[in-house]
């Protein structure tokens, strides 16, 4: 849950990166001398947009790259024991006798003392070889470490593989329940517009995964025919238990989840007005209504602008003279009034008709009315 709670805090420093890079950009690929695409412009926007996506999907590539480093950093009891994931029960105490041979407190102290380890660490780690073996000695805890990890071994009034399914699913619900009331809270909130109903398919399909990882006998095909055997032959690592799995599907939907907040608006936002603006997804008229007034309201404010410069030079010859000034400002006024206000087509045929209506009302006899 912590992941899905950085959805709403998570803007600050990509788009501080954001800028830096894109300088960094400029400075090595525009040479001294050549303009660079100033802010405001729709060139400066589209690279803002491309290099703004690029730092996002760094950022959340590095985040499944340190969830696995973790994972791997831990370890599982098969690597502490150093035996394979098919290990047999007779093989796995013949193994731990070897390491209680090596690692016992009583034998290991004087080795552990010389290299600065103290008597506290030496029983902490023959305790966890020696959870490690009887976890994995027993078929029921070996289910049950694979499916939910460490923590399940400790569980209490546990004993057939039944026990702890059932102890795994009082945990496992109310998960993903919390997990779909935040996201229908967020969304009616306003805060996942964008990719709402694929971040439902997602939530599901990441739960019918975990579901059918902690009730099956076996691992999971994609896991054990596809993801295993690609990770141990290239990479040269421990194959993923099923609980590992489960924990970097869990941390990939939330990278899912935040790619739909981050990257997701940003691969149709529009960059013609200088600025990223975001079209909202599925057609919002109101949504894109004040998006079209806001770009509107800048052209105006930059078309007055740009007139309050012209009209600065065209007085720049009569600089001081204020009494100038002011003809010169009353001969515009009356140039406006007669020439744009009076010659419009709407106000001529307004005067008119109410020159026609005074006509009308006016006495028999009277002056006009003719």
């Amino acid at each position: 849950m912590s992941a899905l709670l950085s959805l709403l805090g998570w803007s600050f420093l990509p788009n501080l990166v954001t800028g830096w890079t894109q300088s960094l950009y400029y400075s090595i690929t525009i040479r001294a001398g050549d303009p660079k695409p100033q802010p405001g412009t729709p060139r400066w926007a589209a690279h803002r947009r491309r290099i703004h996506i690029a730092v996002v999907t760094l950022y959340l590539l590095y985040t499944i790259y340190e969830a696995d480093y973790e994972l791997q950093r831990a370890g599982t009891f098969y690597t502490d024991l150093g035996v394979p994931l098919t290990a047999t029960e007779r093989e796995i105490k013949s193994r731990f006798r070897r390491l209680a041979a090596l690692y016992h407190p009583d034998k290991a102290a004087s080795a552990a003392g010389a290299a600065g380890q103290s008597e506290e660490e030496i029983n902490a780690y023959f305790v966890h070889l020696k959870t490690a073996a009887d976890a994995l000695a027993d078929p029921a805890k070996r289910f049950a470490y694979e499916r939910f990890g460490p923590e399940a071994v400790f569980w209490p009034r546990c004993v057939t593989i039944r026990d702890f399914v059932v102890r795994g699913a009082q945990g496992l619900v109310p998960y993903y329940a919390v997990a779909a009331l935040f996201m229908y809270g967020l969304g009616l909130l306003g805060y996942l517009d964008w990719g709402k109903y694929e971040r439902w398919l997602v939530l599901a399909v990441v739960f019918l995964f975990e579901v059918h990882t902690v009730t099956r006998p076996g691992f999971p095909p994609l896991l054990e025919k596809f993801v295993n055997p690609l990770v141990t032959t290239l990479l040269g690592r421990a194959p993923y238990l099923p609980f590992q799995a489960v924990s970097l599907a869990r941390r990939l939907s939330a990278t899912v989840y935040i790619a739909f907040s981050q990257i997701g608006p940003l691969l149709t936002a529009d960059t013609s007005s200088g600025q990223v603006v975001v079209r909202r997804k599925g057609g919002d008229d109101e949504v894109a209504l004040r998006q079209g007034l806001d770009r509107l309201e800048g052209a105006v404010k930059r078309l007055d602008a740009d007139a309050a410069r012209l009209l600065e030079t065209e007085m720049a010859p009569f600089a001081g003279d204020e009494e100038v000034r002011a003809t010169v400002a009353a001969k515009v006024k009356e140039w406006l009034v007669q020439n744009t206000i009076r010659s419009d087509p709407m106000v001529r045929d307004a005067l008119g008709r109410s020159f026609a209506k005074r006509r009308m009302d006016a006495p028999a006899g009277a002056r006009g009315t003719r």
